[in-house]
């Protein structure tokens, strides 16, 4: 009976080793730990859209990390506007190859690319090397993300602000109003509008160019730009259609103009130099360049844009991102001069050299942010609003869903067509993008 029990023991081991040896046959070899350290020499190409003006600061930070790292080299290459990075790096992505290591993008491409595939999820980056990505704030952090992947990040940012005459404001008691509702009698105020209907002042500039520039007046008055349901628009509804017809009012008044076409910006920004406009919308992050092109002929004031039952603005600039075809080596290196981009010594250099918002929360509670603030005291108008600024919309078809609304806009802020029908076959329009996209 022992032997049976003994032959009948030896015999279950035997199958279980079998059936062991046979599972470790089987079995799926473990999937190799990713390594995100850069351990040989490797030289990338970073496209940036920072204009000439900008250059010498770009070669002084990319030669700062070229010389402070002895494994990557960097060679910065300007791409053009966002327009052409964004065209250039989804025919990169399409054909997969010609990509860059690292590249900038407007902040409304965060969506379209994440939802592609084009960019690297960098949190797998940030939880190995333990980067501080809660010193940007909740805000940049989800501006900078795609459906819980953190798929860029916040590089050079900027906010939509009124830029305005101060000299002339003290002189003639004019105040930028805080409210939507106040702009009719600021609009009289502030233009002069001769006898015969010419303009010889607007009081404001509006940008048509980049709906960015007025959207936050729309959203601040209730207007949903995209519908809960994603597949849908409110610009053709009640407040949108009123709000349009006061910026035509406006428009056929004197008043303002509505800048479009070709050489809009600086034709709007020579315009405010030569003090034919009390004042314009324009992005925060060109400070530097309207500082420098007025001198000493009037102080700049900067203000926040009128507010409805909300006073929120919107992120501009531009996000940081890993191209996602490239092979892991490179990918490493690009994240190490990533971090070098953003990083809290070089935050500051960037703020006081282009004019963008310092954008980590450290640097922004330091000495060096009040020393800024000293320097730069206009800037006080978005501190004291940094709360306010949000995510931009985010949705695959967003991008055109903005260049029909600004065609529209254009033809009935400059051709003065009839607003509410022609807000409803753009609404028509959209939505058939937006559903398509989605």
């Amino acid at each position: 009976m022992k032997k049976l029990l003994l032959l009948m023991t030896i015999s279950l081991v035997a199958i279980g080793m079998l059936f062991a040896g046979g599972a470790a046959e089987t079995a799926a070899p473990a999937k190799a730990a990713v390594s995100y350290e850069v351990t040989e020499p490797i030289t990338i190409e970073w496209w940036h859209a920072l204009e000439q003006q900008y250059w010498p600061l770009v070669e002084e930070i990319v030669g700062d990390f070229n010389n402070s790292d002895s494994l990557v080299t960097v060679e910065a290459k300007y791409i053009g506007n966002y327009a052409t990075v964004n065209e250039t790096l989804v025919a990169a992505h399409a054909a997969g190859s010609g990509l860059p290591a690292l590249t900038v993008a407007n902040t409304p491409y965060v969506a379209e690319y994440g939802k592609g595939g084009l960019t690297e999820d960098l949190t797998p980056y940030i939880q190995a090397t333990g980067y501080d990505i809660d010193d940007f704030g909740e805000g940049m952090i989800a501006a900078t993300s795609y459906e819980g992947k953190q798929v860029t990040l916040p590089f050079l940012i900027s906010t939509q602000v009124i830029y305005y005459n101060k000299t002339m404001a003290d002189k003639e008691g004019i105040v930028i109003p805080k409210k939507i509702d106040d702009l009719d009698a600021f609009m009289k105020k502030a233009s002069k509008v001769s006898s015969d209907g010419t303009t010889d002042r607007w009081a404001i500039i509006i940008p048509g160019w980049d709906q960015w520039y007025f959207e936050p007046m729309y959203l601040n008055s209730g207007v949903k730009i995209v519908n809960e349901d994603r597949v849908s628009t409110d610009l053709a509804g009640p407040i949108s259609v009123d709000l349009t017809k006061k910026f035509q009012n406006w428009v056929n008044n004197g008043y303002t103009y509505w800048a479009s076409g070709t050489s809009a910006s600086s034709n709007m920004r020579q315009n405010f130099v030569d003090q034919k406009t009390f004042s314009v919308i324009h992005t925060s992050s060109l400070y530097n360049l309207y500082t420098g092109l007025i001198g000493d002929n009037f102080e700049l004031g900067m203000a926040w844009l009128p507010a409805g039952d909300t006073k929120i603005s919107e992120i501009g600039g531009s996000v940081l991102l890993i191209p996602a075809k490239n092979d892991q080596k490179t990918k490493n290196a690009a994240w190490e001069f990533l971090q070098y981009l953003i990083g809290k010594d070089v935050n500051m250099k960037w703020a006081d050299g282009t004019g963008y918002i310092p954008t980590r929360n450290s640097v922004l509670s330091s000495s060096e942010g009040d020393e800024f603030l000293e320097r730069k005291p206009a800037f006080k108008a978005i501190f004291d609003n940094l709360d306010e600024i949000n995510p931009r919309i985010q949705h695959p078809g967003w991008n055109q869903l903005a260049t029909i609304w600004k065609s529209y806009l254009d033809q009935i802020m400059i051709e003065g067509v009839d607003v509410e029908s022609n807000l409803e076959y753009m609404a028509e329009e959209i939505d058939e993008v937006l559903a398509d996209s989605e």
